[in-house]
């Protein structure tokens, strides 16, 4: 007697992904502001108990925002963060995605650029600031070399792999009408790559805000970097919290901003609200 088997119309099909239920536009933004209150409401409560030395609460934080937004220290400081963060990030994800559409397309430059990129990704930017700084001084120049170092690498290697995920059944289509190359470049290849590029520059925002300290940590205290280390030797901890804040809510702002170039540029894709 040989044994039933269940049909296989109960199991899901293979290779499918389970999705969770879609939620509303709504709901998704009071699940975001109710998670940022509940961290607040913490910090507040535990801040407050403890020595202020140790940690402020939001409340001096805010405080202490206003003061430095009155006094022009924070205006000061972002401006020259802001300089050094725009030089580098732009350089880091041209190169970034010039580099990975030629990897991606050409084998003969995967394979000149594949050892050097992997070797420089592997060093610690940090390790490398005596050297940017003997290159290009301590100016805005060495703190905008370090932000690209840190911008070009997740650019580099995510373009790379959307040039490769091109589906080669549409690429064949493609050929059997007669597409020139760069037709296929605009029609099927950039399309295809452009989700994977907005990945690698999604990723390369937290990554240049890191640079930015570092930078101004190691070759020249200025700018957001400037204030945490001055506020944290003089034990001041909620101006100390302040640029902190600041850069917290600039890589929201800025992948927030990344997002929705994804979306206008990407109408085929079903992107969450």
């Amino acid at each position: 007697m040989t044994a039933t088997r269940p049909a296989a119309a109960s199991s899901p099909p293979r290779g499918g992904r389970r999705r969770g239920r879609p939620i509303s536009p709504s709901t998704r933004w009071g699940l975001r502001i109710a998670s940022v209150a509940a961290i607040l409401i913490a910090w507040q409560v535990y801040g407050s108990r403890i020595d202020p030395i140790l940690l402020s609460d939001p409340s001096a934080v805010a405080v202490a925002f206003a003061d430095m937004v009155r006094d022009g220290t924070l205006g000061h400081a972002l401006a020259s963060s802001l300089e050094v963060l725009g030089l580098g990030f732009a350089s880091g994800a041209a190169v970034g995605v010039l580099a990975g559409l030629a990897a991606g397309r050409a084998e003969v430059v995967a394979a000149l650029i594949d050892l050097p990129a992997s070797a420089l990704y592997a060093v610690p930017a940090v390790a490398l600031v005596p050297v940017i700084v003997l290159w290009f001084g301590f100016g805005v120049m060495s703190k905008a070399v370090v932000v690209f170092l840190f911008v070009v690498f997740p650019v580099l290697i995510n373009t790379t792999r959307g040039v490769r995920e091109v589906d080669p059944e549409l690429e064949e289509v493609a050929r059997s009408f007669c597409s020139s190359e760069p037709r296929m470049w605009l029609d099927l290849i950039l399309p295809s790559a452009l989700p994977f590029i907005v990945t690698g520059l999604r990723l390369a925002v937290g990554r240049a805000l890191i640079g930015v300290i570092v930078a101004e940590y190691y070759t020249s205290l200025s700018g957001l970097g400037d204030l945490i280390a001055t506020n944290a030797s003089n034990f001041q901890t909620a101006r100390m919290f302040v640029p902190i804040v600041v850069i917290a809510v600039l890589g929201v702002i800025l992948t927030a901003l990344l997002e929705l170039a994804e979306r206008r540029l990407v109408r085929w894709r079903k992107a969450p609200n």
